[in-house]
């Protein structure tokens, strides 16, 4: 994550390469450095270093990374002319090189040519297994093609592999909420809660999981893991706060009946309620009267 200072000094560096002022070379370190998306900039201010051959011979070794960079901000510019130049010259350089390989199998998908970008991908798989970067790339490849299950085989090939990879795992989670797979879904998040129990976004998500799925079990899960959302957050979060009055109010229709012992204190649903009205004053008072509303309709 790119902290304030580092920001700013980006800002200040890319403000002082466009008004004339020097220092491309440095700015386009600090983008690589920071991996921050300035596509744009980079083939703009790596061309004109490229295209001279006194900075370009000054750069020594680090000439070839240049090559590379300005390439990838070629294809995500759409630049593929630039692009292939670059990926020629690499390959010229470097004939046998996996990292070049990569990028031309960039390109390859960039041109839509799936086929060959999917041989590119395997013939360097073959080589190493354990290439997680085209792995990924597999994945992204079928989704740009609008091949869900395709994704889903991928994500989930990927994951036998590298298990601990809590983006993929997480990717994988949404593929299937889009999908009304939510019982895979939950598996997903268990598996995130599990490696980074103090990340309440995953909380939240199976919660929000667990009460579509409904029943009495999943509704009583999802109320526990709402409010350990609330208490990793110090009660500011809005949505596990509302979750809580809707999981109380769904357990109460669904508990008509039982025993008492089987019932649940609305104790937690009043105060979640408190909160959420003292939040919507503070934040957004004409929606108070909405609020007050919703939570009127919940009988508990």
């Amino acid at each position: 994550m790119v902290s304030k200072t580092e920001e700013t000094q980006s800002n200040r560096l890319e403000n002082q390469v466009d008004n004339g002022g020097g220092g491309a070379w440095e700015y386009l370190c600090l983008v690589r450095k920071l991996k921050v998306r300035r596509s744009e900039k980079v083939l703009k201010h790596g061309l004109s270093i490229l295209n001279d051959p006194k900075q370009r011979s000054a750069l020594g070794p680090e000439e070839w990374t240049l090559y590379e960079q300005v390439a990838v901000a070629a294809i995500d510019c759409q630049c593929l002319d630039v692009a292939e130049d670059c990926v020629k010259v690499l390959q010229k350089k470097f004939p046998e090189s996996k990292r070049v390989g990569r990028l031309e199998g960039l390109l390859l998908e960039a041109k839509g040519s799936w086929a060959e970008a999917e041989k590119a991908y395997s013939s360097l798989l073959d080589d190493n297994p354990l290439d997680q970067v085209i792995h990924k790339r597999r994945v992204a490849m079928a989704k740009a093609q609008g091949n869900v299950s395709g994704a889903i085989e991928w994500l989930n090939k990927y994951l036998e592999i590298f298990m601990a990879d809590h983006d993929a795992w997480r990717e994988l989670a949404e593929i299937y909420v889009s999908l009304q797979m939510y019982k895979q879904a939950a598996f997903c998040y268990e598996e995130l809660i599990l490696s980074q129990p103090t990340v309440p976004l995953f909380h939240l998500a199976y919660a929000d999981v667990l009460y579509t799925l409904g029943g009495l079990e999943n509704l009583q899960t999802a109320k526990k893991y709402y409010a350990s959302t609330i208490d990793l957050t110090g009660g500011r979060n809005t949505r596990a706060l509302l979750g809580i009055c809707l999981c109380t109010s769904a357990i109460a229709q669904l508990s008509k009946g039982r025993n008492k012992e089987d019932k649940e204190s609305p104790e937690l649903q009043s105060l979640a309620a408190t909160a959420l009205e003292k939040d919507y004053k503070q934040r957004a008072s004409d929606k108070l009267g909405l609020l007050t509303s919703a939570l009127r309709s919940l009988k508990i």
